[in-house]
């Protein structure tokens, strides 16, 4: 959203386009597939020049970007044989994989309570199973969203029959 906004600046700024067209710029590119700054480019194009202002929008837009990765993954295939590039890649996925962990505790963390730990702890050991099976990312987190959306109607039944039953006894 940082580049789009520094896009929408610079093109109110010359005048290309308002507070409307920006607006329905970001609603379309929203909703199409692919990253939302190549949607609202194209969409630029195509506001100005029609077919031609959307595949040169386009092409403009992601090509000096596809010709970075490119020497990048070059690069990277021939550097990958000496092991300090591969120890320093290893540590960068590691202290990768820290930041998303410590900022999806960090959102989690107040959502945690005793009666919901059950339930992300049984969420948590399907998930690492599935993963441990060679399941696909989209299937880990559909498998999930069900069992969140199932479990707690069953923990509620049977959280249910244990307060009536006490407050019989």
């Amino acid at each position: 959203m940082v580049s789009i906004e520094l896009l929408r600046r610079r093109f109110t700024a010359r005048g290309w386009i308002d507070a409307t067209a920006h607006g329905v710029f970001i609603a379309v590119s929203r909703f199409t597939p692919g990253t939302v700054v190549l949607a609202y480019v194209v969409m630029l194009g195509w506001r100005f020049h029609r077919w031609t202002g959307a595949v040169l929008a386009l092409a403009v837009a992601s090509i000096p970007a596809s010709l970075i990765v490119f020497a990048l993954a070059v690069t990277l295939a021939r550097v990958d044989k000496y092991a300090t590039v591969r120890a320093l890649l290893a540590a960068g996925i590691l202290v990768a994989g820290v930041l998303v962990l410590g900022s999806a505790w960090h959102l989690v963390k107040p959502y945690l309570t005793k009666e919901s730990r059950l339930r992300l702890t049984i969420i948590a050991v399907i998930a690492v199973a599935l993963v441990m099976t060679g399941a696909t990312p989209v299937r880990v987190l559909l498998v999930a969203a069900v069992v969140s959306a199932v479990l707690p109607l069953r923990l509620l039944r049977a959280s249910g029959r244990e307060s009536r039953g006490q407050a019989k006894a």
